[in-house]
This record gives structure tokens, sequence and C-alpha cells, in this order.
């Protein structure tokens, strides 16, 4: 009865567990839904701004703006963009993996990382890089001015160079059940020799003003872009990862019930044989 009666209970704790993972996956559900939304809205945006700003890179003077500055590169910034919490599958795991591998070829002593969430700041903190800033705890109430503060202070570590290239690795969100990690030079601004080039425009009021205006625009809604799509990126893997251990909860559910029920046809058997043996002893 001692091995019915831990089955019993194997089968009560896989159930609570599997109530937890339940409600879990409906609210990430919940939360992808609003957050791909607003990444959806974002992106025209951002890639229609990217592209006047790529357009305009190969007519426009570098020395008019810092943030074109072009220079030997001896030492890089890493924006590595993770959560704050797990229990997403391999979400933060890939991302760190990729970001981790990238900045020791170059060599961790030439690299300043910039955190943006929890296990990404854990991570590089364990292992002794070199952290200029972290940022937690603000996914759930993440707006436009979360963007623009980071941006402010990646951006200024740039041009006041201390460093003499940008990189963010974020995880794209492609779909519900596939994300893809993505690794972008955010600063220096240069653009493709390769694509097509319009020359000959006019600027209105004038060149400088307009590229004053639109590049800092368009960095900070690069930031904007990189934190949208990794918050629903995360929400989709924490999805997937609650629906996943959900169905294997069931089905540890229906193995230890089968096992209860031979172990109780067993025991009702062992104890059918001893009262016919009892009976036929007390005959003789």
């Amino acid at each position: 009865m001692a091995k019915l009666k831990d089955i019993r209970n194997r089968i009560k704790s896989v159930k609570s567990i599997q109530k937890v993972t339940q409600a879990m996956k409906m609210v990430a559900a919940a939360k992808m839904r609003r957050a791909q939304e607003r990444m959806e809205e974002a992106r025209p945006y951002a890639d229609r701004l990217s592209g006047v700003i790529y357009n305009l890179l190969p007519d426009v003077e570098r020395e008019l703006l810092d943030l074109l500055d072009v220079r030997e590169v001896k030492r890089v910034g890493y924006v590595v963009v993770s959560s704050d919490r797990g229990m997403a599958g391999s979400f933060n795991t890939n991302i760190l993996k990729k970001a981790q591998n990238e900045i020791d070829a170059i060599g961790k002593k030439i690299v300043d990382v910039f955190c943006i969430g929890k296990k990404a700041r854990d991570h590089f903190k364990r292992r002794d890089y070199t952290i200029i800033e972290s940022h937690t705890d603000f996914w759930n109430e993440l707006s436009f001015g979360h963007a623009i503060k980071m941006g402010d202070v990646i951006i200024s570590h740039f041009t006041n160079k201390y460093v003499d290239e940008i990189h963010v690795v974020y995880n794209e969100f492609i779909n519900v059940a596939s994300q893809k990690i993505q690794s972008d030079i955010l600063l220096p601004l240069v653009f493709d020799e390769e694509a097509d080039q319009i020359t000959g425009r006019l600027y209105e009021p004038n060149k400088e003003d307009i590229i004053k205006s639109l590049i800092p625009r368009h960095l900070n809604i690069q930031m904007w872009k990189y934190l949208l799509e990794s918050y629903a990126s995360e929400q989709a893997a924490r999805m997937v990862a609650m629906e996943n251990a959900t169905d294997n909860a069931n089905d540890m559910i229906k193995n230890l019930t089968l096992q209860f029920n031979k172990a109780r046809q067993a025991a009702i058997t062992t104890e059918m044989l001893e009262i016919v043996s009892g009976a036929e002893a007390l005959k003789k």
C-alpha cells in the first residue's frame, strides 16, 4: 500500500504543476499578442526610416555628425538583449551563447557590455566581463521612453570615443514557434556599396539639419525595435515551453495512472490469494 500512496502523491504533484504551466502559458499568450501587435506597428516605420537613412548616407559628409564617424576599431561595445525571467526554453541560453562567442572572438578585455535583462547581467557578471550598464525590471512597463534612455547611454559611449563600434545581439520574432538570433552593427552607420545609389538630391531646408534630425531618431527607433522584437520573442518562447511542459505533464499523469492501476490490481490479487490460501489452510 505504501507504493500506491507514493504513486498517488506523485500524480497529485504533477497535476498541481500542470495547472501552473497551463496558467503560465495563458499569461504568456496574452502578453505575446499585445507585444506582437506593438512590434508589427513599429516595424514598417523602422524599416522605412532605415531605408531613407541608408539611401542618404552615400551623399552625406561624415564630418556633419559624430554618429557617422568611422574610426579604427580598437574597442567594441556589445548590447545584449535578454529577459529578466527564465522558463522560456532556450531563449536566453541561445542569445547569451551567441553574444559570448562573438565577444570572446574579439577579446573580452577590449569589449564593453551593455546588459538588457537580468539573465544577461548575471551571465556576464559571473564571468567578469566589463559591464558598463545594465537595465532590469522594466519589461512589464516597456515604453518608448526606455528605448530613448538606453539609447542615450549607448550612443554617448560611442560619441565620447570610449568604443569605436556598437553591436547589438537580440532575438528577432519570426513567428510563434520560431525566433532568430540577430547580431547587428548599430554604430557607426555605414551603407552598402553594392546597393543602388541615388544622386542629385535636393535637400530642404538643408542637408545638415535633415541628417542631424533623422539619424538620432533612427537610432532611437532601432533601440525600440530591438526591445519589442526581444519581448515578443520571449513571450512566444515561454508560451511554447509551457505548452510543452503541460503536454509532458499530461503524459506523465497517464503513465503514473497506469502504474497505479497495475499496482492496485497486483495488491488486490495478492490479497485474494492470501484469503484463498487461508481458507484452504482452515479446511485442512
